[in-house]
């Protein structure tokens, strides 16, 4: 199973970045899917998540209401559109797939089986 995220780059705070994950050698259908990010001299932490049935979403406390995680299963793509960005949302960001289907799971890293390479977003104050 292979991971490629796209969409990070450089934006002033309070700006918007849509995020892309595409999948591929999997069942898409099949996979919890999330985001996490690592910042400089921190460890990865989870962002948002979204269920592989119902599409029942996730969040990080700090993110929500400025994060929108989706999937499009027919396209084996996961997204995340984070708006009113700040310095703080500064890291490398990563796609994963989460095979076990338990939900308790799904905002634990060492429970996704499959990662991407990340994309790194940046938010200059």
């Amino acid at each position: 199973v292979q991971l490629q995220a796209s969409g990070g780059g450089l934006v002033q705070a309070g700006g918007s970045l849509s995020l892309s994950c595409a999948v591929s050698g999997g069942t898409f259908s099949r996979y919890d899917m999330g985001w996490f990010r690592q910042a400089p001299g921190k460890e990865r932490e989870f962002v948002a998540a979204i269920r592989r049935y119902g599409g029942h979403t996730y969040y990080k406390d700090s993110v929500k209401g400025r994060f929108t995680i989706s999937r499009a299963n027919a396209e084996n793509t996961v997204y995340l559109q984070m708006n009113n960005l700040k310095p703080e949302d500064t890291a490398v960001y990563y796609c994963a797939a989460n095979p076990d289907g338990i939900l308790s799971s799904i905002r634990q890293s060492g429970d996704y089986d499959y990662w991407g390479k990340g994309t790194q977003v940046t938010v200059s104050s």
